[in-house]
């Protein structure tokens, strides 16, 4: 059996442990039981966003070596890859973009109904949005699994309440509009080479941005929205994207429930879409209870300099996103950007203290993989698309534990977090045979073994 080790300390970074063998004598105090024959759902990977912001770095400030090095790194699997299977795109600006647009942007006072000026490169110049098509379809090109969701920040501002970018919402006479808008995307993206897996109408739709795109978007709006527009107009579409609902916090679990509830809506939305920021991952199981057809996504959370993601982003990340959201159904996991700069950004308001998966020195091109990279590392390597989550028991109060089949060889890959601050002795009993480990105090390991 293989290991793998991480210490919150920094110590130990996905550090190779001595191989482990079974023994069926093994005993502990802490028990893991796990029956790889009782299987739920089945992963489709896990992975960061490629925010416009990640993309121009990645684009103007790598040489063509620096940027072939670290693309291999992220989307390759092989000689210690980090293999993200899965990655999100935002359809016009978010917080994490050189300037604030949308694909269709006009003149104060014009509309463009037929969206005829519609277009993937925006009116205004210097974005980010013009290296993002590059960096996907190298990505692509190096993992051609890659599936790739896209969320908006906002409708035109032509479209919205108060004809802006910030706040505002979606006027009802608009929404044949908008999902015209969210279905010529998916066509362009397509035509350029980039397939997108699943869509969802509103990047955190009950939160009102002060400085960056946003828009508010209530269940009742998603309703009609996704009922009567833009599901009719995929399901006529070979090959259409997923419609995910929610795409916000687990603290409002009953906006997703009341829009699951209108069988219009609920018809063509395939799965409910999670942030981390507020609430508490439980809420997954008890919509997923109430509705087992609908699968569940973690789609953001970001690492940064805040409690908890300074101090314990490793066990926290870990914890919550690749054990907790994961046994709470999700089929994906995503960070928020991919990468950033020394200084946190670029940005153009919102989160002044994110961090990505790896820091790009914006004078060198030099990157340094971040704890978030870490954290995910320790699912991202092992577990390939198409591995179940298997049954396995709870290790205790400072024990959290996953465990995954992969679908092509048959290997068990296990994931365990230690949060208590002294070392933890646990045994693992599997298939009539059993082996035990010691963690150190506040770390992670991932097993596998055949």
């Amino acid at each position: 059996m293989q290991v793998w080790l991480s210490t919150a300390d920094g110590e130990k970074r996905l550090a190779r442990g001595a191989n482990l063998a079974f023994d069926a004598s093994a005993k502990a105090g802490t028990v893991i039981g796990i029956d790889a024959g009782k299987r739920y759902q089945a992963m489709i990977g896990f992975g960061a966003a490629i925010t416009d912001s990640s993309a121009w770095l990645i684009e103007k400030h790598m040489s063509a070596a620096q940027r072939d090095e670290l693309l291999h790194e992220l989307f390759g699997r092989g000689d210690g890859g980090l293999g993200i299977d899965f990655t999100r795109l935002t359809i016009g600006a978010s917080d994490f973009s050189l300037r604030h647009y949308t694909l269709d942007d006009m003149p104060p006072g014009r509309s463009d109904p037929t969206l005829a000026h519609f277009s993937l490169t925006p009116a205004i110049a210097s974005t980010g949005a013009e290296e993002v098509l590059p960096v996907v379809r190298a990505a692509l090109a190096i993992n051609p699994q890659l599936k790739v969701m896209a969320s908006p920040w906002s409708a035109p501002a032509w479209m919205k309440t108060n004809g802006s970018l910030l706040h505002g919402t979606l006027r009802y006479e608009y929404h044949a509009a908008f999902a015209d808008y969210l279905v010529k995307y998916v066509d362009a993206m397509a035509a350029a080479g980039v397939p997108i897996f699943a869509l969802t109408v509103q990047n955190e739709p009950r939160f009102n941005a002060p400085d960056y795109p946003g828009m508010l978007l209530s269940a009742g709006a998603r309703r009609l929205l996704i009922g009567q527009q833009l599901g009719p107009k995929l399901a006529q579409r070979e090959r259409a994207p997923l419609i995910f609902d929610w795409d916000h916090n687990w603290d409002i679990e009953t906006e997703p429930l009341a829009l699951l509830a209108d069988p219009a809506a609920n018809r063509y939305v395939a799965a409910v879409a999670w942030h981390c920021y507020a609430g508490y991952v439980d809420a997954q199981t008890r919509v997923h209870d109430k509705y087992p057809d609908k699968d569940a996504y973690l789609t953001e959370c970001s690492g940064g300099d805040w409690k908890p993601m300074k101090d314990d982003g490793l066990l926290t990340i870990v914890r919550r996103l690749l054990i907790g959201s994961v046994r709470g159904w999700s089929r994906g996991v995503l960070l928020w950007n991919l990468a950033l700069d020394e200084h946190h950004g670029p940005h153009a308001g919102g989160c002044d203290d994110c961090r990505g998966l790896v820091t790009i020195d914006s004078k060198t091109g030099n990157y340094t993989r971040t704890v978030d990279y870490v954290a995910l590392a320790h699912a991202s390597r092992f577990v390939r698309p198409g591995a179940q989550r298997v049954e396995s028991s709870e290790g205790g109060k400072d024990i959290d534990n996953v465990v995954f089949r992969n679908a092509d060889d048959g290997s068990l890959v296990m994931i365990v977090a230690n949060s208590a601050r002294s070392a933890q002795r646990f045994v693992v009993r599997e298939a009539g045979r059993a082996f035990a480990y010691t963690m150190p105090a506040r770390s992670v390991a991932t097993f596998v073994w055949r």
